[in-house]
């Protein structure tokens, strides 16, 4: 793995420049990642990306180039630069596993490291988070809505080309695997990931021939295992599904060879898909399966199955790969240690939804042990013990709506990736986590992963942590006054 240190925004070098000036290199602070709104107006979110953050920190140091390069700035003296020498870390990290539907405000992952490492650790973990956790929600979203009848209808990541850069092409057909696609158009990311890759052909080729006919047969030759025609160059119905259906009796009947399919990629793709499954049942091919593209997303899924659409597989790229939504997981820091003492800190914001979450803190999942469906999740500090026969969650925002619930399991979500500096975590392999995926939304009500207007999920406090937020926010706010005051003073 390439040594991507410097792959940190400017500022957590000068932030770390300023620990390093003021003696506060080693002191431990605690910062949550988390998010605040769904993407994609949804109901959950698929937490993703920790084998980039473990690529990141076991390749976490200060080359001699890199300190060259920090040199050249004028911005660091040689005290700090050869402090960064023998950087490395030695903090411990505690995440959810990839693969676990989670919720706004709730703290995914947990940094807790010495200043100086946990300011250069931000920019690479949220990017890692971000993007992961977006393509593996979207595509868990696509994946969903393909069903008829009761039959999962399979999805292939073809996004590669849409993606933005190589590697986000890469992680994203292997997080879009995890998300529920049944194979990968990337190569790549098939070796590299162990999971299955497909393809079919391309308009050039047909483009390129004097007809159809031509390069449905050039395409039949050269892989007659693997014959999915792309029909819809120039007339879908008229000149494309007639020519691939003449080069099926005459080349792939006649030697032995099955004609798979066919790929539409344009047009009204409810339609023409009712009108070419009657065209291969009519000439015999009832087993001759139709794919779709062309800028899929949940929503045109879900209208092609209440249509009655006639497919048999999907490919998906632009929506999976490159989403025009944005996760916007944040770092914020929750807690530092003074002395032997844990001190929580709060960021207070006239947009209440900008108020963090301050503390430590652990999340706990509850279950009902009768259905064995989620009921929510509470943000505790880390200190509190969760009773296991019953317990009150109380809204963060609006204290009067409390539930009792009991007859539960509780489960702690972040795991340990990190303790000490050592990795103590080895993720999952792709369908492993893909399964998980699995299983874990199976414990959410329909009601919340449906994709229109989802039902809110229970993401509440622990009566401790709420009455310290309380606290904490009217201390900021004390201070604000003050400071008020002593300006009008001084004027």
């Amino acid at each position: 793995m390439e040594n991507k240190t410097l792959m940190t925004d400017y500022y957590e070098l000068t932030m770390a420049k300023t620990y390093f000036d003021e003696g506060d290199k080693d002191k431990v602070m605690y910062f949550d990642i988390f998010f605040r709104q769904n993407p994609m107006n949804g109901g959950y979110t698929v937490a993703a990306g920790i084998d980039e953050i473990i690529d990141y920190v076991n390749n976490l140091k200060f080359s001699e180039e890199d300190i060259d390069y920090l040199r050249s700035t004028g911005d660091f003296n040689e005290e700090f630069l050869n402090y960064l020498k023998d950087f490395k870390f030695t903090g411990s990290i505690y995440a959810v596993p990839d693969g676990t539907p989670v919720f706004p405000n709730e703290p995914v992952i947990t940094v807790k490291a010495k200043a100086i490492e946990a300011q250069i650790l931000e920019t690479a973990l949220l990017a890692c988070f971000n993007h992961a956790a977006l393509v593996a929600t979207a595509a868990k979203r696509i994946t969903d809505e393909a069903v008829i009848d009761g039959k999962k209808i399979p999805v292939m990541e073809f996004g590669a080309r849409r993606a933005r850069g190589i590697d986000s092409a890469i992680e994203a057909s292997k997080y879009g695997v995890m998300g529920g696609c049944v194979a990968t158009s990337n190569t790549y990311a098939g070796k590299k990931y162990d999971i299955p890759v497909s393809g079919t052909m391309a308009h050039s080729l047909v483009t390129n021939s004097a007809n159809e006919y031509e390069a449905f047969l050039k395409y039949a030759k050269a892989n007659p295992n693997n014959c999915i025609f792309l029909v819809d160059t120039y007339d879908t119905l008229r000149s494309g599904i007639p020519a691939a259906i003449k080069v099926a009796r005459d080349y792939l009947v006649p030697n032995g060879y099955k004609f798979k399919g066919i790929r539409i990629d344009s047009g009204d793709l409810a339609y023409l898909s009712k009108e070419a499954r009657k065209l291969l049942n009519e000439a015999g091919f009832t087993d001759t399966k139709i794919c779709l593209s062309n800028g899929l997303n949940e929503y045109t899924i879900r209208d092609l199955v209440k249509e009655g659409a006639k497919f048999d597989s999907l490919g998906v790229g632009d929506n999976i790969a490159a989403s025009k939504e944005r996760l916007g997981g944040v770092y914020k820091l929750v807690a530092v240690e003074e002395q032997g003492n844990l001190i929580p800190k709060i960021k207070v914001s006239e947009d209440s939804i900008k108020t963090i979450n301050p503390g430590y803190k652990k999340v706990y999942r509850f279950y009902d042990k009768k259905t064995g469906y989620a009921l929510g999740d509470v943000i505790a500090l880390n200190d509190e013990i969760i009773p296991k026969d019953k317990f009150t969650l109380i809204s963060p925002t609006e204290e009067w709506k409390q539930t009792t619930i009991t007859n539960y399991e509780v489960r702690e979500l972040q795991v340990p990736i990190y303790i000490d500096g050592k990795q103590v975590y080895k993720n999952k392999n792709i369908p492993e986590r893909k399964e998980y995926l699995n299983n874990e939304m199976e414990t959410l009500y329909p009601e919340i992963r449906r994709i229109n207007n989802p039902h809110i999920y229970y993401v509440d406090l622990t009566k401790k942590l709420l009455e310290l937020k309380k606290e904490l926010i009217k201390e900021a706010r004390g201070q604000v006054e003050e400071y008020g005051r002593q300006k009008v003073k001084s004027i």
